[in-house]
């Protein structure tokens, strides 16, 4: 033997002894069981679990709890149904009996492991006979496959017998045999479910409660391992099932589950190395993961009324089964990092409904029979900042090509529908000349500045509160510079000097008219501009944020954002100032409780000011002291306590794993 024999087998000793092979993922092991999908569904409106998806799918699944564990995962909850139900508590659910008729592994007593990662779901069996280990992918936006490998570890050869069965919850659904596969059909919904048991002949019989199927013999010798391949699809009438079965029929399991590994890897691997230097330690990477799976389960593909895919906020809150607009700026801003054309679409899902005044719709969902789009009001405006944020990481002209227009008539709208007294200041308001859908445009529902706002007639369809509110000036101003960044990059040379005269001009109103000197905040005026509503909340710092307050104004408010009596709360940037008499830190809402995204206007515009340390600071309460945010397991949350740091509202929650993702990745 050589001495270059020799050192290949010492560097393959070492290689095997580490654990490393080329399909070693690290970056996927962050991942590693960061939501725990474990539950028992006990009915098909049971919301107590998380479930996985990926691909944009409208269904999803996850772990059956120990206790109760069978031979498949839970699910799937079917988003293509309602406002998301559980279709069964296992639909897919694996029975292995002997010659006698008698179960040869008891699944409770055999799990050995449940684990889950960003790519897909995995569980593991085993007792002196077998060892059983099921894995779950996704193929696309309307398959998933579930492949389980039996191996026989005893010493004799074993027959084994393979079924399916499962208990429906719900009644609206008929199923059929086509062929070799199970048909569902639902009176509820325009999408079709086909179940199929890829490499096996089966006998399927309907029964009165759902379906079960009996699938060929195995005859297993000792350590030989046999698959069984099952493939779960649900899919719109816009889509082809003819393209999707041709696609599902030439899958090899293997290498769809290694190219979706290897995807997920590069994914987090792209945005793992861009943390900012204080956030390279791996327990942010660990984060990061899980907010980019937080995302990934909120993520679905065009369908029905929504012409493009998108982001829910959270389809674990029964109302969240759309898409909202400054939901959607935001989302898009945030997965522009790893899915810059996820996030092109995000923003064309909303624009898709665009009134020809330039007006945007609050919400759209898939199917207005079940819940209507929401006309009565639009949110603040914050498309112009997530196009150029998208154009950043993409460089694509044609993309502001696209949207320039389109924003020049939304940001026009404002000052046509919303400037009561045509002094260049807006106000939230509405299309129907309601209260509560002027504060809904706020997305402050219930914040303590509007409790006194009264409505104000504009025109027809156009309505205003009776006050002029700083973020959304401050919100404008940051839309006329970014239409000025367009302008320059399209070349409309007159055009961004328009923007340019008009933002100069709205910066000098927004520190005179907002500010207060001897509170050091900014705040709401009067229609009329000359009483401050002075409740100190977190509107005040978004001229921080969109870089229209001055260094010296800035230097004031950063002292009320740094006080612990007031805004430095246990997690930090309440809503309202803790020492506000009506301060209510639990499910206050917008009266209190910490909301992700405004925290992030805040500590961005520290960042932007220069106040670095100060702003750090503040992220890393924001981090550390939200509950289970570092935790592996606990979902994302709506928002947040500021005293305790409890969770609040609802879980799986897009828009703050957007801005924590933004948070911890360098900004460029």
């Amino acid at each position: 033997m050589n001495k270059k024999e020799i050192l290949f087998i010492l560097a393959s000793f070492f290689i095997v002894q580490s654990g490393w092979t080329q399909k070693s993922y690290p970056n996927l092991e962050s991942g590693k069981n960061s939501l725990n999908y474990k539950g028992n569904p006990i009915n098909a409106t049971d919301r107590k679990s998380l479930a996985f998806s990926d691909k944009g799918a409208w269904f999803a699944f996850g772990f059956l709890e120990p206790s109760a564990v069978q031979g498949g995962f839970s699910g799937p909850f079917l988003m293509t149904e309602q406002n998301g139900v559980w279709l069964s508590p296992s639909f897919v659910s694996l029975q292995l009996q002997d010659e006698n008729k008698k179960e040869v592994i008891q699944w409770k007593n055999a799990l050995v492991s449940q684990n889950s990662y960003n790519s897909h779901l995995e569980q593991e069996f085993k007792n002196d006979k077998l060892t059983v280990k099921q894995q779950l992918v996704y193929l696309s936006g309307h398959s998933a496959l579930q492949k389980t490998s039996i191996t026989n570890t005893s010493g004799k050869a074993i027959t084994l017998f393979p079924s399916y069965s499962s208990t429906l919850f719900l009644n609206d659904l008929q199923l059929s045999k086509e062929g070799k596969m199970l048909k569902i059909v639902s009176t509820k919904s325009t999408a079709t479910g086909y179940i199929q048991f890829l490499n096996s002949t089966p006998e399927i019989e309907i029964t009165k409660e759902g379906y079960n199927t009996q699938t060929e013999k195995l005859v297993l010798k000792p350590n030989e391992t046999k698959e069984i391949v099952v493939s779960q699809t649900f899919i719109f009438p816009q889509y082809s099932w003819k393209s999707e079965n041709e696609n599902i029929a030439k899958t090899v399991f293997t290498t769809l589950l290694n190219n979706t590994q290897k995807e997920k890897e590069n994914q987090l691997t792209q945005l793992i190395t861009r943390k900012k230097n204080i956030y390279k330690d791996v327990v942010y990477s660990d984060l990061v993961a899980k907010l980019a799976l937080t995302l990934q389960n909120n993520t679905r593909i065009a369908a029905e009324g929504l012409k493009h895919g998108g982001l829910f906020p959270s389809y674990n809150y029964e109302w969240f089964h759309g898409f909202w607009a400054w939901d959607s700026w935001k989302h898009a801003v945030a997965v522009a990092n790893y899915n810059p054309e996820l996030a092109k679409d995000q923003m064309r899902a909303l624009f898709d409904y665009q009134e020809p005044n330039g007006f945007i719709p609050d919400c759209i969902y898939r199917n207005n029979f079940l819940e209507e789009n929401n006309y009565r009001n639009t949110k603040a405006p914050l498309a112009a900042w997530a196009i150029w944020k998208i154009y950043e990481k993409t460089k694509d002209v044609n993309f502001i090509k696209e949207f320039y227009p389109k924003l020049k008539l939304y940001h026009n709208w404002w000052y046509k529908d919303r400037d009561h007294d045509q002094d260049g200041l807006c106000e939230f308001g509405s299309t129907d000349g309601t209260v509560i859908a002027a504060k809904w445009e706020s997305g402050m529902d219930n914040a303590v500045r509007f409790d006194d706002s009264k409505i104000l007639k504009n025109g027809e369809k156009a309505y205003s509160l009776d006050q002029e509110s700083v973020d959304l000036n401050s919100f404008l101003y940051a839309e006329k510079n970014y239409l000025q960044k367009m302008a320059e990059v399209l070349k409309l040379t007159e055009e961004a000097k328009k923007w340019k005269e008009e933002s100069t001009a709205l910066k000098v109103k927004i520190q005179n008219q907002f500010w207060d000197a001897a509170t050091g905040w900014f705040y709401d005026t009067t229609i009329d501009g000359k009483t401050l509503v002075k409740a100190m909340g977190c509107e005040g710092y978004l001229p921080i944020w969109a870089e229209v307050a001055t260094a010296e104004q800035v230097q004031l408010a950063k002292k009320n954002m740094m006080d612990t009596a007031s805004l430095n709360t246990f997690v930090p940037l309440p809503t309202l100032a803790a020492n506000h008499p009506k301060f209510k830190p639990n499910n206050g809402y917008w009266r209190g409780p910490v909301w992700l995204d405004q925290s992030y206007f805040g500590i961005n515009g520290l960042e932007k000011y220069g106040y670095t340390k100060e702003a750090n600071e503040l992220a890393h309460k924001l981090i550390y002291n939200a509950e289970g945010v570092l935790d592996k397991g606990t979902s994302i949350r709506e928002n947040y306590q500021p005293i305790t740091g409890k969770g609040l509202e609802a879980y799986n929650f897009s828009w703050s794993a957007s801005h924590y993702l933004m948070l911890l990745l360098e900004d460029k």
